[in-house]
C-alpha cells in the first residue's frame, strides 16, 4: 500500500479517509485524490493535508477513460479505494441517470484500468495472474440489501434488493466488482457500511441538516412519521474499518461495517434539539419520499471476528462531538449551503 488512488476524496467520507490514511499508514508514499468536485466535493475538507508532500489532488471524472489511464501510467498505483459516487437518495429519485452512469460506468472504468496495469502479463487478456500486493476496494452501502422488518440484520450473504435508483446503482456496481474477481481473478474487496455521520458531511443528510436548521431556528423537515431506523456509524470508525480491510482482508470478500447504533430518525432529531436547547416545535413533518426503506441494521460480526476491527465511538460520544464540530465550523456550513443547494433544498422539502 504505497501508491494509492482515492476517488471522491473531497467528499464527506473520502476526505475523512484521506486524512486518516495519511496519518495512520506510514507505508503510503503517494496518495492521489481524484474528484470531480461536484456539489458535495469540497477541497476545504482537506486543508489539513493539502501541503503534505505525499498528497496530490486531480480534478476529474471517474468516467473519463483517458484521464484514468494517464493516472495509472504516471503513478503506477498499487491500491484503489473507490468512494466517488452520487450518493443522495432524494437526488436519485429526481435524476436517476447521473447515478447510473457515475456509479456503474465509473466503477467499470476504474476496474478496467486497474486490471490492465496490475496483470503480470498484460498482453494476456485471459490471464488470472496479478502483481502481488495490489488491491481494489469498493466502498458500498447497506442500502443495496433493501429494507428490514422489525427484527433481523443485514449479513454479507443477504440477497441484494435495492429500492431506490441510488441503491440500485450501487448494487449494480458491486456486482461488476464481484464479476471482475470471479472472471479475471482481480484482487478486490467490497465494504458495505451503515449510515455515516461526523465532520465534513454535506448538509443534505439528516444529522448535519438538522444541526444547521436548528442552529438558525429554521424548521426541521422530517419525512413521514420519522420512525425510519438506521444503524449509525461514525466516519472515523468507518475509515479505520476500511484501513483494516485493506491491510487484512481476504481477496474477493465482502465486509459489512456497522456502528451498533440503531436509532429512529425522530429520536436523533429530538436529541439534536435537546443538546442545542431548541424547542421541538421546530420539527415539521413532510411527505415521505417514494420507496423510503423503513429499517436498516448491520451485522458486523465478520469484520470484527475475522479482522479484529470494532467501532470505537458510542453514539452519544459521536453525536456530541459532531454537533460541536458543526457549531465550531458554521462558516464552512454557510459557504456550502448557498446558491444551487438552496434551490435544491426548496424543491425537496417544500410542502407543496
Amino acid at each position: 500500500m504505497t501508491r494509492v488512488l482515492v476517488t471522491g476524496g473531497a467528499g464527506f467520507i473520502g476526505s475523512n479517509f484521506v486524512q486518516y490514511i495519511l496519518n495512520h499508514e506510514q507505508s503510503v508514499a503517494l496518495l492521489v485524490n481524484l474528484d470531480l468536485l461536484t456539489y458535495a466535493g469540497n477541497l476545504e475538507n482537506l486543508k489539513a493535508v493539502e501541503h503534505d508532500p505525499r498528497y496530490q489532488f486531480v480534478k476529474g471524472d471517474i468516467r473519463d477513460k483517458e484521464l484514468v489511464e494517464r493516472l495509472f501510467v504516471k503513478y503506477d498505483f498499487d491500491t484503489v479505494v473507490h468512494f466517488a459516487a452520487e450518493s443522495h437518495v432524494d437526488r436519485s429519485i429526481v435524476e436517476p441517470e447521473i447515478f447510473l452512469t457515475t456509479n456503474v460506468v465509473g466503477t467499470q472504468t476504474l476496474l478496467d484500468a486497474a486490471k490492465r496495469h496490475w496483470k503480470v502479463k498484460p498482453e494476456d487478456k485471459y490471464s488470472r495472474e496479478f502483481r502481488s500486493g495490489v488491491r481494489y476496494l469498493q466502498v458500498s452501502t447497506d442500502e443495496v440489501y433493501g429494507a428490514l422488518g422489525k427484527t433481523g440484520m443485514f449479513q454479507e450473504t443477504t440477497p441484494l434488493s435495492p429500492n431506490s435508483p441510488y441503491s440500485a446503482s450501487k448494487a449494480s456496481a458491486d456486482l461488476v466488482v464481484r464479476a471482475y474477481h470471479q472472471t479475471y481473478g482481480m484482487p478486490v474487496n467490497i465494504t458495505r457500511c451503515s449510515n455515516n455521520y461526523g465532520p465534513y458531511q454535506f448538509p443534505e443528510k439528516l444529522i448535519p441538516l438538522m444541526i444547521h436548521n436548528a442552529r438558525i431556528d429554521k424548521p426541521l423537515p422530517v419525512y413521514g412519521d420519522g420512525m425510519q431506523i438506521r444503524d449509525w456509524l461514525h466516519v472515523s470508525d468507518h475509515c479505520a474499518a476500511i484501513h483494516t480491510v485493506l491491510t487484512k482482508g481476504c481477496d474477493g470478500e465482502i465486509y459489512n461495517i456497522g456502528g451498533n447504533n440503531e436509532k429512529a430518525n425522530i429520536e436523533i432529531v429530538r436529541l439534536i434539539l435537546k443538546e442545542l436547547g431548541k424547542p421541538e416545535s421546530l420539527i415539521t413533518y413532510v411527505k415521505d419520499r417514494p420507496g423510503h426503506d423503513r429499517r436498516y441494521a448491520i451485522d458486523n460480526a465478520k469484520i470484527t471476528t475475522e479482522l479484529g476491527w470494532a467501532p470505537a465511538y458510542t453514539f452519544e460520544q459521536g453525536i456530541h462531538e459532531t454537533i460541536q464540530w458543526y457549531l465550531a465550523n458554521s462558516e464552512w456550513v454557510e459557504r456550502i449551503t448557498s446558491g444551487d443547494y438552496q434551490n435544491y433544498y426548496c424543491n425537496m422539502y417544500s410542502e407543496g
